[in-house]
C-alpha cells in the first residue's frame, strides 16, 4: 500500500484498493491566556503563518531603508519568531514563510497595486533596481523577498509567494491550509497593520480561526497603527496573544505528559 497526499490529508492506494480514510493526527490541545478571551486550541489543527520577514522589509539596503523609513521595528519579531517556529516544528505544527514575491513582469499587478509604492510614475517601485545593490524590489527570487538570514528556515517549511498584502489573494495559500487540514492560524510578521492583517481578515472571512502574535509581529508605522490593528483584530476578527503564553502552555503540557 501506499500513500498519495501529505500527513495531514491521504488516501492509501494500491493496485486493488483505495483506502479513502484519512488517518486522524492525536490532537495538541494547549490553552493559554489570550485577548479578548482565554484560548483553547488543538495544535494538530493549527499553523502558523509568518508574514513579509523580508530583507527588503527588515534589512539594511533594502526597499524600506531605501525610501527613507525605519526598518528597525521589522527586526524586533525575529527572535520571537524563531522560538516559536522551532517548537512547533517538534509538534508537527505547519511553518508557512509568506514573502512578497512578484513575476518579473508584474503582468498580475494592476496600476492600483503599483501606484501605491510608486505615485509619480518615476521612482523605484515594485520591480525596480534597488540602487545600492540591484535588488528587483519584491520581486520572486530576489535579494529583497528573501527571508532574513537570521531567520531559521527548515526544509519542511512551505513557501507561498504573495502579490497583495493579503496573502490569499491569488495565491495558493487557502488550499495548502485546507489540504493541510487547519483550522487555526497564527500570525507573525510585518507589518502587522498592512500586510498581516490584510492576510488575519481574509482568514477569518474564508472560516479560519485566527489568531496574531503580538510578540511576533511588528510595524514601521506609527505606535498608534499598531494600537488600532490589536484592537480591531480583538473587535472584529480574532484574538491577540504573545508567544510566551502559548510556549508555557505548550511546554506544561509536555511536562504533565511526561509525568504520567
Amino acid at each position: 500500500m501506499n500513500r498519495l497526499g501529505n500527513a495531514a490529508n491521504h488516501w492509501t492506494v494500491s493496485k486493488e484498493y483505495v483506502d479513502l480514510r484519512r488517518t486522524a493526527r492525536d490532537p495538541i490541545h494547549v490553552e493559554f491566556a489570550a485577548e479578548p478571551q482565554w484560548l483553547f486550541l488543538d495544535l494538530a489543527r493549527s499553523a502558523l503563518v509568518i508574514v513579509d520577514m523580508q530583507n527588503d522589509f527588515c534589512s539594511p539596503s533594502g526597499w524600506l531603508d531605501y525610501i527613507g523609513a525605519d526598518y528597525t521595528p521589522a527586526r524586533r519579531p525575529i527572535e520571537p519568531i524563531n522560538r516559536l517556529a522551532k517548537a512547533l516544528r517538534e509538534d508537527g505544527v505547519p511553518i508557512v514563510w509568506l514573502n512578497w514575491g512578484n513575476r518579473p513582469d508584474r503582468m498580475n499587478l494592476s496600476p492600483s497595486v503599483l501606484h501605491v509604492y510608486d505615485a509619480a510614475g518615476d521612482d523605484v517601485g515594485i520591480g525596480g533596481s534597488l540602487p545600492g545593490n540591484g535588488s528587483k524590489v519584491l520581486e520572486k527570487g530576489s535579494w529583497g523577498a528573501a527571508i532574513v538570514d537570521e531567520l531559521e528556515v527548515a526544509p519542511t517549511d512551505i513557501h507561498v509567494d504573495k502579490y497583495r498584502m493579503s496573502g490569499f489573494w491569488d495565491t495558493p495559500l487557502d488550499s495548502i491550509l485546507r489540504n493541510l487540514r487547519v483550522d487555526t492560524v497564527m500570525f507573525a510578521g510585518v507589518n502587522a497593520d498592512q500586510c498581516v492583517m490584510a492576510t488575519l481578515q481574509d482568514a477569518v472571512c474564508l472560516g479560519y480561526d485566527s489568531i496574531l502574535l503580538q510578540d511576533c509581529s511588528a510595524t514601521t508605522s506609527p505606535s498608534y497603527c499598531m494600537e488600532a490593528t490589536i484592537y480591531n483584530v480583538k473587535q472584529c476578527y480574532g484574538f491577540v496573544a504573545d508567544s510566551e503564553a502559548l510556549l508555557s502552555a505548550r511546554d506544561a503540557r509536555k511536562s504533565i505528559r511526561s509525568a504520567t
